[in-house]
């Protein structure tokens, strides 16, 4: 063990830990939730030390050694060494300052030993006056989330981008298949099975296209702004310096904020961001809902499309396969959606100077970008791209309903074409055949008027204008 004091005494450290005692006690204080700090939040963090302590050796404010050692340590750290010493739960008081202690402390000890002292003796390097100089929570934290974010929207878009190929490519095959369109959960009229693929991959590019666009409203930093964004503490070249040195290593358009003081404060941004992840959900979601609706059955449901079977579904009932991705995706969305009233909410919860419900905000919205790509990806590669029609099922259940009785509107009004509608259903016999007993058009009129396929396109079925 080691000994370690702050203001509020003693505590002994485990010897082989590399974070200390700020880091303990926030790891008591805190047994809430066992969720982790995101690790690519922790990468961003440790981005902006390792900025931060170069640019700081180059204007003379910190010993060259140390710079380096810190710096190094700071690396180490973004390719994933010591990820077992960031142990702060998730869900913490404090806007985040025990998340960036914890990676103060790690990067002076693990400076300390590149440069040959032992873990805890922070005259060598310190977690504040070395690590953190120039420096607060306040304005490390807020900065790190937004690098992490646009680091984490990149693959989703990507991945949206995957996903609306899947469905075009599905637009094209199923182009001839013609089938029952349906509002409201009862039959409408006809549409091709690659037109209800067309609106999803619709759906889609617009949430990809948002996606790319918000990437934008974060890019505006608060490094330099210290603890409200007055930039108290901070040295003027030093404030320009970091940003740009950030920049250049985080390999996004940072820039440094106008208004500092309103980039610490507010965390509207985020609410913007949330929002837009949870567009993407619900188009997630409803077309998850859409392809488990239109493979039901298979033999007593719609059965119109086979999704890839991907294991059994029943401990109880032989040869049950269920919809086991869309119905995993629909659980994505549903979080999404819930997190999104808790980032709102954290949001509009912050007090004058500084939002202390930071780490709420952080924990929820970097989860959501990466539990999206992921569900995104699963249901394109292991669901959207497999999926089968099956075309003699829709051709039946088409020739079986009343749809095509719509077409009829427009050659003999709505009146006369509901009569023929409720004969053909109280007599269990085709429109055209109840059409034909009630002599509403003649034979040829009707083979013109009830084609389904005219009634998937634009215009009046039948018409020759």
């Amino acid at each position: 063990m080691r000994l370690e004091k702050d203001l509020l005494g003693e505590r002994e450290i485990p010897a082989g830990v590399y974070y200390g005692i700020y880091t303990l006690r926030a790891r008591e204080n805190f047994p809430l939730s066992g969720y982790k700090v995101s690790y690519t939040l922790i990468k961003a963090i440790s981005l902006i030390k390792k900025a931060a302590a170069e640019v700081n050796s180059e204007l003379g404010f910190l010993p060259q050694d140390k710079a380096r050692a810190i710096a190094t340590a700071a690396e180490e750290v973004m390719n994933g060494k010591l990820s077992d010493q960031f142990v702060v739960d998730a869900l913490q008081g404090g806007a985040g300052t025990s998340t960036n202690m914890n990676v103060n402390e790690v990067l002076a000890n693990r400076a300390i030993e590149l440069l040959g002292g032992r873990l805890g003796d922070y005259d060598i390097v310190h977690p504040l006056n070395h690590v953190n100089k120039h420096q607060s929570t306040n304005d490390v934290y807020p900065t790190a989330l937004r690098i992490a974010a646009i680091w984490l929207l990149k693959p989703l878009s990507e991945s949206c981008a995957g996903l609306q190929a899947a469905l075009q490519a599905k637009e094209a095959e199923f182009a001839g298949v013609i089938k029952v369109g349906r509002t409201e959960m009862q039959d409408a009229v006809p549409v091709m099975l690659g037109q209800e693929f067309s609106a999803y991959a619709g759906a889609i590019a617009r949430d990809r296209w948002r996606l790319y666009k918000v990437e934008e409203r974060l890019r505006q930093a608060a490094l330099g702004g210290t603890a409200i964004g007055t930039g108290l503490n901070a040295d003027r070249k030093y404030i320009f310096m970091v940003n740009d040195r950030v920049r250049q290593y985080a390999g996004i358009g940072l820039a440094r904020a106008e208004n500092m003081i309103d980039v610490i404060q507010n965390a509207d941004v985020f609410v913007e961001v949330s929002g837009l992840l949870k567009a993407l959900a619900v188009n997630l979601g409803k077309l998850a809902h859409d392809l488990r609706l239109l493979s039901s059955g298979p033999m007593a449901g719609l059965g119109e499309i086979r999704l890839p079977e991907r294991q059994a579904g029943s401990s109880i009932m032989p040869g049950k396969v269920n919809p086991i991705i869309p119905e995993a995706v629909n659980q994505v969305a549903f979080h999404v959606m819930a997190s999104d009233i808790a980032i709102a909410m954290a949001a509009q919860s912050g007090q004058l100077e500084l939002n202390p419900f930071m780490p709420l905000i952080a924990h929820h919205l970097l989860e959501n970008l990466s539990i999206l790509t992921n569900a995104v990806t699963i249901l394109n590669e292991f669901c959207v791209q497999g999926i089968m029609a099956d075309s003699e099922r829709c051709q039946l259940l088409l020739a079986g309903s009343q749809v095509s009785v719509t077409a009829l509107v427009p050659h003999i009004g709505y009146d006369q074409a509901s009569k023929v509608a409720r004969r053909a259903m109280k007599a269990g016999i085709s429109v055209r055949q109840a059409a034909l007993e009630l002599a509403v058009l003649s034979a040829e009129e009707l083979d013109a008027v009830l084609d389904p396929r005219a009634m998937t396109r634009p215009g009046i079925a039948g018409s020759q204008k």
